[in-house]
């Protein structure tokens, strides 16, 4: 959903470097988008203050002499390492008092606006909007190594992924992958974190999940004949991939954390109580995800394949990857 933001970055300023800081769980994916130069790792684990080890990092970053920094995350700990890298621009949403740590401060947007969106409008002075549409997400993928990944899980030339896994909760997570893989003419991959083993287990298929590195992960996606899967990371991963996909959204909104792929199809009932955003069913009845049909699936599914039937890797530069846009160019 940031890879827009980094590509209106690169549009704005060719010659600059433009580099990410990164937990080492995403740093895979970060590595993959052609618009970033180096990707730092550092291990600021979620909810810790991790104050000694943000300082440390500052005064490492600081011999860098980076222009401006874009943060990303809302929480006032994610503004602490610019501000102790003593960089001059740090620009972010206001956020959790951030006055101070950030010196370009953009006001927040409403709760449902697009993520990808709402990251994009930093890359403009606060009030401005972006030129839309935003730039698609694109990843790189080197056949070689999906041809490595195919050759390591024995996967066949054809098969379907699968990913009944959603990491904020069972709101998010559609009950029915295992009549969806029984009805399959295609064999079944299923992928996703060691967290996402129980919501795999008893779908028909070879079930991957905790198995793979995110690298993997993402070159099993890239060779799938289409993506089935819950509003999770793996689904932005498909999207960025180009390949065909059915994004399932139940207690969260396509309209704020939609697949960025012209070969996306998405399912959401909309019921009346959606999006709640919650990790549970706050009303018990879990409507929003019960009540979506394998039929509807199967239907879109089809869909998808269609639009995605020139799902391609294109070369570019002695870099490959798989090109979401190939079929409007």
């Amino acid at each position: 959903m940031a890879q827009p933001l980094l590509a209106r970055l690169r549009e704005q300023s060719p010659g600059a470097t433009i580099d990410a800081l990164a937990p080492p769980w995403v740093a895979p994916v970060l590595r993959r988008m052609p618009e970033l130069d180096e990707v730092i790792e550092a291990d600021l684990r979620h909810g810790a203050l991790q104050l000694a080890e943000r300082w440390r990092l500052g005064r490492r970053l600081r011999g860098r002499a980076y222009d401006r920094s874009l943060v990303l995350p809302n929480s006032w700990k994610s503004a602490l390492v610019p501000f102790l890298a003593a960089i001059p621009r740090r620009i972010g949403y206001r956020g959790e008092a951030r006055y101070g740590l950030l010196n370009v401060a953009h006001r927040e947007v409403p709760v449902d606006a697009p993520m990808a969106l709402r990251y994009a409008r930093l890359a403009e002075p606060p009030g401005a909007e972006p030129t839309l549409p935003l730039p698609q997400p694109r990843l790189r993928v080197a056949p070689e190594a999906l041809a490595a990944a195919l050759r390591k899980f024995g996967l066949a030339a054809r098969y379907a992924a699968l990913c009944p896994g959603a990491e904020y909760g069972p709101a998010k997570r559609w009950p029915r992958f295992a009549e969806l893989a029984a009805q399959l003419a295609l064999p079944t991959v299923l992928l996703g974190s060691a967290a996402d083993r129980e919501a795999c287990a008893g779908v028909p298929g070879t079930n991957l999940a905790g198995r793979t590195t995110l690298d993997e992960a993402i070159e099993i996606i890239a060779g799938a004949a289409f993506v089935v899967s819950n509003d999770s990371g793996l689904m932005h991963v498909a999207a960025a991939l180009g390949t065909p996909q059915v994004a399932l959204f139940g207690s969260s909104s396509p309209r704020r954390t939609p697949p960025q792929s012209t070969r996306a199809r998405v399912v959401w009932l909309g019921l009346e109580c959606s999006p709640c955003y919650a990790r549970e069913c706050p009303l018990g009845h879990f409507r929003c995800m019960r009540e979506m049909s394998v039929e509807r699936v199967l239907a879109e599914i089809e869909k998808a394949q269609q639009a995605g039937s020139d799902h391609v890797f294109r070369q570019n530069g002695g870099k490959t990857w798989s090109d979401p846009d190939s079929a409007s160019q």
